[in-house]
């Protein structure tokens, strides 16, 4: 589903979908600060719209599993979840910065018309290694807009109340560990992978 989204998007604003990509963009200097404050807006709005229309069609179901909303699973702890979503991000933007590599794209070592595929499947590979432990957040509007959604209810069983509480508790989480993880992704990108030499296949 990234990679449709990625691809769909790649022509109008650069297949921007989540604040933290648009973060380690932005410290890269590959993003103005205007422009990212909007993107980043946008998406905020767009994942609590989304929400919202999943709630709107499916509202049983949503409320029933917490309505997707993110927290730190029984049995780990709020470092645990914060270490999971900053490893987790920086996954996810590496390959960003990766699969967007003018200096890859000089030397024709990849086809940037497929940057969607891998950074599809990092996301992939990242859900499977820390949903047990947060749900998978690495984007912070997605974690937002559910968190936000899910809060929306006039009456709470006891339940219902105790999870929403849990889920607001820990949405510092779902913001504080995916801008770390794009930050570090950043400077490793900036600092270590440009300051290797280009290498012409010529």
């Amino acid at each position: 589903m990234i990679f449709v989204l990625v691809y769909c998007t790649a022509g109008i604003s650069g297949g921007h979908i989540n604040p933290a990509v648009t973060f380690g963009l932005f410290l890269a200097r590959k993003l103005s600060l205007t422009r990212a404050v909007f993107y980043m807006v946008m998406q905020c709005l767009g994942a609590i719209c989304g929400a919202g229309v999943v709630k709107g069609f499916q509202t049983t179901l949503y409320m029933g599993n917490g309505g997707g909303a993110n927290s730190v699973a029984p049995g780990y702890t709020k470092g645990d979840g914060l270490g999971a979503e900053i490893v987790g991000t920086f996954v996810l933007v590496y390959t960003v910065f990766s699969a967007t590599d003018a200096k890859r794209s000089a030397r024709d070592s990849h086809v940037p018309i497929l940057a969607p595929l891998p950074i599809g499947f990092a996301v992939f590979l990242v859900h499977l290694a820390t949903i047990p432990i947060t749900g998978t957040g690495i984007n912070p509007a997605r974690s937002l807009g559910a968190a936000i959604i899910y809060n929306k209810k006039q009456s709470w069983d006891d339940h219902e109340l105790s999870l929403m509480i849990m889920v607001l508790d820990m949405q510092w989480i779902f913001w504080v560990g995916p801008f770390t993880g794009a930050a570090l992704a950043a400077i490793y990108h900036v600092v270590v992978i440009r300051a290797i030499p280009f290498k012409s296949r010529d």
